[in-house]
């Protein structure tokens, strides 16, 4: 019997497992069209896995009230903990005199977006704010693809208002003309006969 024994394993050792979801919510967050395409099983994993760190910056945008510059700070570092660290470690004397030190890793870039721009984005939404869409089979070792993607991007608002757009002034359009029936359409064309 299979109690007790949720999540996929992936083929992987349980450290290298969350390295990978750590660099795909990583990957997911920071991508400027907010979508990747992975295999069926791992956006399955993912999505949980992202849905529980979107929900630690929805709790933070909507703090109010005594304490909540403290509790702002906790959910972060509670959100941290699902990115790679970053470069926290390096001292300031490492390396040659001269040399700049390398930029922040993605991780600390995705926690920054996270708290400034997707938590208030979901504010209001209570779960689910990813989705999955199967692809089809992959050609080289037949693997089901799917995309995951963050719901209410930038570009699903761009395309719902030109939809709306369109629909606007085809109805325009209908209403400007007059109805036109085969009926009538016939009869005008017999009348334009005989004559």
């Amino acid at each position: 019997m299979r109690h007790l024994k949720a999540h996929r394993k992936l083929g992987r050792s349980s450290e290298h497992r969350v390295s990978m979801l750590r660099n795909l919510a990583t990957s997911l967050i920071n991508s400027r069209d907010e979508r990747i395409v992975t295999t069926l099983p791992k956006a399955k994993e993912l999505r949980p896995f992202v849905e529980r760190v979107i929900t630690l910056s929805r709790r933070a945008a909507s703090l109010e009230g005594n304490g909540s510059e403290a509790k702002g700070v906790h959910l972060r570092r509670q959100a941290a903990a699902y990115f790679h660290a970053g470069n926290y470690q390096r001292a300031e004397n490492t390396g040659r005199r001269g040399t700049t030190r390398p930029p922040r890793t993605a991780g600390v870039a995705a926690l920054r977006r996270l708290f400034d721009e997707l938590g208030e984005r979901f504010k209001d939404r209570p779960g689910g704010y990813t989705r999955i869409i199967k692809m089809g089979h992959r050609v080289g070792d037949g693997a089901q693809l799917a995309i995951i993607e963050l719901l209410d991007s930038p570009r699903e608002k761009v395309a719902l208002e030109a939809k709306q757009k369109r629909a606007k002034s085809s109805s325009k359009k209908k209403k400007g003309e007059p109805k036109v029936t085969e009926a009538s359409s016939v009869k005008s064309e017999e009348g334009a006969d005989e004559e």
